[in-house]
C-alpha cells in the first residue's frame, strides 16, 4: 500500500462512502420509524372517533365495525382463541400466516412456555394472545445495528490507518537509509579522491599540505553528517546563536556546491537577531530548502535570504525562482514520502517540519509559489534577547 498513490485515496474513499451509508441508513431508518408511530397516531384518533359513534348509538352493528377496525388498527400480532380451540391470526406478516393453523398453534405453544397469561374474553373468543409489535423489534435493534456499524466502520479504519502509518515508516525508513548515503557520498568520494592526490603529491609538500586541508574539512563534514542523524528521535541541545551567522555560514557552503549561474542573495539584517538553535540540525534544514531550489531552478536562477520582526519571533524568508510548486501537491510537501523527483525519497521537507517544530518550537510553511517567478518558504522562531 504506497502512502501516496491511489490506494491511499481509494483507502478515504472508502471510509467516506461507508460514512454515508450510514448516515442514509440512520436517516431511513428514523422516517422509517417516524412515519409508523405518526400511522399510529391517526388510527388512534380515528379509533376514539369511532368509539365515541359506538357509545352514542344503541346499535350493535357500530360495535362491531368497531371491533373490525380496532383489528385492523393494531400493529401488533395476535392470536384470538374460539370456544372449540380454533384459532385466529391477525397482523402477522406475510398476511397468509394468520390463517395457518399449525403456526399459529405453534405460535400459542411458544407464547404460554414464556410463561405470559393470554387476555380472557369473552363470548365467542376464549383467549387472546398477544404478540410484540415488529416496531418494537425495530427500536430495539436499532441501537444495536448502529453500534455494530459505526464500529465496523471505526475498525475499518484503524486497519487503514495502521496500513498507512506502517507505509509511512516504511518510507521514513527506507529514506533514512538512502539520505544517510547521500550525506555520506559526497565526503567519502571526495576523501578517497584525497587519497589518490596523496599517492601523486608525496614529493610536493605544498600539494600535500593542501589535499590534507581539503581531506580535513571533509572530515568535518563527516563528523557533521554523524552528529545531525544522531540527534535525530533525541532531545537536541539549544543554544542562543545570531540567526544570520548561521544562515550565512551554509549559504557559503552551499554556493561552492552550486551551479556559478546561481545567486545567491542573503541580505543582513539591521540589527541582530539571537535565537534558541541548534545549529547542526538547523543548518540541515536550510540546507534541505537550498536543495530543493537548486534542483528547481535548472542550473540558473537567484535564492534569496532575509529576516523580517513580528512581535515575539523572528521570520526567515527563503525564496528561489525555480519552477514552483503546484497548488495541489502543498498540503503535501511536508509528508514522509512525498516526492516529485524521479529519485527523490521525499524525506528533507519532512524532516526540515520535524527539526523546525518539533525540536525548535517554531513554524515552516509556504507562503506563496509562482512557477518561474518565486517560491517562498518561511521559518518562524521564537526571538530571544541578544
Amino acid at each position: 500500500m504506497t502512502l501516496y498513490g491511489p490506494d491511499r485515496s481509494s483507502g478515504k474513499a472508502i471510509l467516506i462512502l461507508f460514512g454515508a451509508a450510514i448516515l442514509v441508513f440512520t436517516v431511513w431508518y428514523s422516517v422509517m420509524l417516524a412515519s409508523a408511530f405518526r400511522d399510529m397516531e391517526q388510527k388512534r384518533v380515528v379509533l376514539q372517533s369511532k368509539a365515541m359513534e359506538a357509545a352514542k348509538t344503541p346499535d350493535e352493528s357500530n360495535f362491531y365495525n368497531l371491533l373490525y377496525f380496532i383489528q385492523d388498527s393494531l400493529s401488533i400480532p395476535f392470536i384470538l382463541e374460539g370456544e372449540t380451540g380454533q384459532l385466529t391470526g391477525y397482523n402477522f406478516t406475510p398476511e397468509k400466516l394468520n390463517t395457518d393453523s399449525l403456526f399459529l398453534q405453534k405460535t400459542k405453544e411458544k407464547y404460554l412456555q414464556s410463561g405470559t397469561r393470554p387476555i380472557i374474553g369473552k363470548d365467542y373468543y376464549k383467549f387472546i394472545y398477544y404478540l410484540e409489535s415488529p416496531y418494537l423489534d425495530y427500536i430495539r435493534y436499532f441501537p444495536v445495528i448502529l453500534a455494530l456499524l459505526v464500529g465496523i466502520y471505526i475498525l475499518l479504519g484503524y486497519l487503514m490507518f495502521n496500513a498507512f502509518k506502517k507505509s509511512e515508516q516504511s518510507k521514513v525508513w527506507a529514506g533514512m537509509a538512502k539520505e544517510t548515503a547521500h550525506q555520506l557520498g559526497t565526503p567519502i568520494s571526495a576523501l578517497l579522491f584525497g587519497l589518490e592526490n596523496m599517492k601523486e603529491s608525496l614529493d610536493d609538500p605544498d600539494a600535500m599540505a593542501l589535499t590534507l586541508d581539503s581531506m580535513g574539512k571533509y572530515v568535518e563534514k563527516l563528523e557533521l553528517v554523524a552528529d545531525r542523524f544522531s540527534k535525530i528521535g533525541s532531545v537536541p541541545v539549544l543554544e542562543t546563536a545570531p540567526l544570520f551567522d548561521v544562515l550565512d555560514d551554509v549559504r557559503i557552503y552551499m554556493q561552492e556546491l552550486a551551479p556559478a549561474r546561481v545567486v545567491f542573495e542573503f541580505k543582513p539584517p539591521d540589527e541582530t537577531y539571537c535565537v534558541l538553535l541548534n545549529k547542526h540540525l538547523f543548518s540541515w534544514v536550510i540546507e534541505n530548502l537550498i536543495n530543493n531550489s537548486l534542483n528547481a531552478m535548472d542550473g540558473k536562477g537567484t535564492i534569496s535570504c532575509s529576516l523580517r520582526k513580528e512581535k515575539e519571533s523572528i521570520e526567515v524568508w527563503i525564496s528561489d525562482t525555480g519552477s514552483g510548486i503546484s497548488p495541489k501537491n502543498l498540503k503535501k510537501i511536508f509528508l514522509p514520502g512525498y516526492s516529485t523527483k524521479k529519485r527523490g525519497w521525499g524525506l528533507g521537507l519532512s524532516l526540515a517540519k520535524r527539526i523546525i517544530e518539533e525540536y525548535h518550537k517554531g513554524k515552516i510553511w509556504v507562503k506563496e509559489s509562482i512557477p518561474y517567478e518565486r517560491t517562498t518558504f518561511v521559518i518562524s522562531l521564537p526571538l530571544q534577547s541578544a
